[in-house]
């Protein structure tokens, strides 16, 4: 059954269930869904750094976690992004092991990575202000 949508993933999802797919080349979903999707997911990732150096697999369960599983990051998209915020210098990365003493690349967050923080978290909230403010809006 098709209603002209593109399907994601085929598992069930909760109401409020958010997927961030890794992108594919050629695939053109939209180049302004794709950068609030990257926006979105920058944000979130650097946050999760500032509460200190971990693993890509850590980064994905803190948001996981914080959001009671309404968010949910695909490895691909989570390390496409590690790697876009590596060469913009907001992270460094360094070899480490684990918890479970496994060889993992580690990220912390730069001086660079602050900066974009809160100013992608003043982004975010002016922006969810104006989306909530026109959705809030009554109908005629």
């Amino acid at each position: 059954m098709s209603n002209g949508r593109r399907t994601l993933r085929l598992t069930p999802r909760p109401p409020g269930f958010i997927f961030f797919p890794g992108t594919l080349p050629g695939n053109d979903m939209g180049r302004p869904d794709l950068d609030l999707l990257q926006g979105t997911l920058d944000v979130l990732v650097l946050k999760s750094l500032s509460w200190g150096p971990c693993h890509g697999y850590a980064v994905a369960r803190w948001i996981r976690e914080r959001t009671s599983g309404a968010l949910l990051v695909e490895d691909r998209a989570l390390y496409v992004a590690l790697h876009r915020m590596e060469a913009r210098r907001w992270i460094v990365a360094e070899w480490g092991l684990s918890e479970n003493n496994r060889r993992a690349k580690f990220y912390a967050l730069t001086s660079a990575g602050r900066r974009a923080l809160q100013d992608k978290h003043a982004d975010w909230q002016a922006y969810s202000s104006a989306v909530s403010t026109v959705l809030d809006t009554a109908t005629a």
